[in-house]
């Protein structure tokens, strides 16, 4: 599934070599940490060619699927209709044949924790009012921060937890379906649908090539770093490697720009307008129509069931 190339980055004697103390430097730890979002980026191509359910969908059909289901999703204030739309990615994840492990720790790694992050001061009376769970502190009367009054007691909600679990579980059942479409659809494919639905080609254009520059750029920094390793005697100090990836930092800008600039004339030279050409077609089957049909139906079922339902 992974390209020998890429096996080689995180086993074997072929790693970043160590520094005299024995461990690898904030450096090393840095490019390691690089290169293993490219092998997750190689893992996740290979996922879009396995033989699951949403694999064998047109990518219109499954674009189009997905947003109806984010944007009912985004619409939704009942936590259970969240919970079972979360339960239903995991699912589709299963279906798929995609490691529902792996799937749901690259879902609540990143963009999950820090909307409850975010949503976190809303736990508090002082953001939100409402019934007590857990008392905090108390003030007494007249406290107050800088400009700002505080009540007399610091205590967290009932209301204001339920809000901030709502909030959370809202980002992730979206991230989770985002996730899905990115991870069993090829990029390549993945960009060509944007274009089949009507998004503007500056747009698509901009995603593809800065897709095509993460991994190009994240090469450079390791032949770097390999050159420098090859280099060095004896490891610097901290400040040492701290100056040295600043002056990198710079090249890197440099380099990037330059590159860029070469990239797009020979582009244009080429005939280049801004499509997305592949040698996949697109069709439309029966399948496609009712996976589109069932998404659209199920996130407007969904909202009206979230409506009737009593809010907690």
């Amino acid at each position: 599934m992974i390209p020998d190339w890429m096996r080689e980055v995180d086993t074997g004697p072929h790693q970043f070599p160590e520094t005299t103390q024995g461990k690898k430097g904030f450096v090393g730890k840095t490019i390691d940490g690089i290169f293993g979002f490219m092998e997750e980026a190689f893992v996740s191509e290979a996922s879009s060619r396995l033989p699951g359910v949403l694999q064998s969908l047109d990518p219109r059909a499954k674009l189009i699927s997905i947003l109806a289901i984010v944007f009912a999703t985004s619409l939704i204030g009942d936590l259970n209709v969240l919970i079972f739309i979360y339960l239903l990615t995991l699912l589709f994840a299963y279906l798929s044949k995609i490691d529902v492990l792996f799937f749901i720790k690259r879902v609540w790694l990143f963009i999950p924790v820090f909307a409850g992050i975010i949503a976190l001061p809303m736990i508090f009376n002082i953001f939100i009012p409402g019934d007590p769970l857990i008392h905090l502190a108390n003030l007494g009367p007249g406290a107050h921060m800088g400009p700002f009054s505080l009540p007399e007691s610091i205590y967290i909600t009932r209301q204001g937890t339920v809000a901030a679990v709502i909030f959370t579980m809202r980002v992730a059942a979206c991230v989770s379906a985002v996730v899905l479409l990115f991870i069993t659809t090829s990029k390549q494919v993945l960009f060509k649908s944007l274009r089949s639905v009507g998004v503007p080609k500056l747009y698509v254009l901009t995603l593809e090539m800065s897709y095509r520059y993460i991994f190009l750029l994240m090469e450079l920094v390791r032949e770097m770093y390999i050159a420098k390793k090859a280099r060095t005697i004896r490891a610097g100090g901290l400040f040492d490697e701290q100056k040295w990836v600043g002056g990198r930092m710079g090249y890197t800008l440099i380099r990037s720009l330059d590159m860029s600039e070469k990239v797009h004339m020979a582009m244009t030279s080429r005939g280049f307008n801004g499509e997305v050409h592949i040698m996949q077609e697109f069709k439309f089957r029966n399948r496609d129509y009712l996976a589109g049909a069932t998404a659209i139906s199920l996130g407007i079922l969904l909202l009206l069931i979230s409506q009737n339902i009593p809010r907690i």
